[in-house]
């Protein structure tokens, strides 16, 4: 999954290994199968659609990090179905390089009602329930599209 490129040698910039998990958290109760995605304000001030991923914290799995952070981010809570793989990229942020892996997990509402209000960070802006099949155009990044196409392809085989 992952884009498997290397940074630039000649930059000369520290690098920083940043590891978050997250995904895509469907309600399988509508026949449409909505997911739970969440706005924020980029870098350059744009909004951007994403799907809700944060930092593992002290012991966590990234299993367990992703079920929290989804559920922090979009106010529902779920439960694990099973892994969508894996993503990597690299950014540049006041002067360092950071080295990023995404691991995402696809994953069944159990409950709760969308809402940004316990997002810790506050990053999220706004929480949207969008049918599965409209994912790819609402997510802002290609790597998240490909992400939504798997679980779509792999959902039936778990509900």
């Amino acid at each position: 999954m992952g884009s498997g490129s290397m940074p630039p040698a000649h930059t000369g910039l520290p690098t920083v290994e940043e590891v978050s998990a997250g995904g895509v958290v469907v309600d399988t109760t509508d026949k449409r199968l909505h997911v739970a995605i969440i706005a924020r304000i980029n870098r350059g001030g744009r909004l951007e659609w994403c799907l809700p991923k944060g930092h593992p914290e002290n012991e966590e799995t990234n299993a367990e990090a992703a079920i929290r952070e989804i559920e922090e981010e979009t106010g529902i809570a779920g439960r694990m179905l099973a892994p969508l793989g894996t993503v990597d990229y690299w950014f540049t942020v006041s002067g360092h390089r950071v080295h990023k892996t995404v691991h995402h997990f696809l994953l069944e509402a159990t409950g709760g009602e969308l809402t940004t209000e316990n997002d810790p960070d506050h990053e999220a802006v706004d929480v949207a329930w969008i049918p599965i099949k409209e994912l790819p155009r609402r997510l802002s990044f290609p790597n998240e599209r490909r992400i939504a196409d798997l679980a779509r392809e792999v959902l039936p085989g778990h509900v």
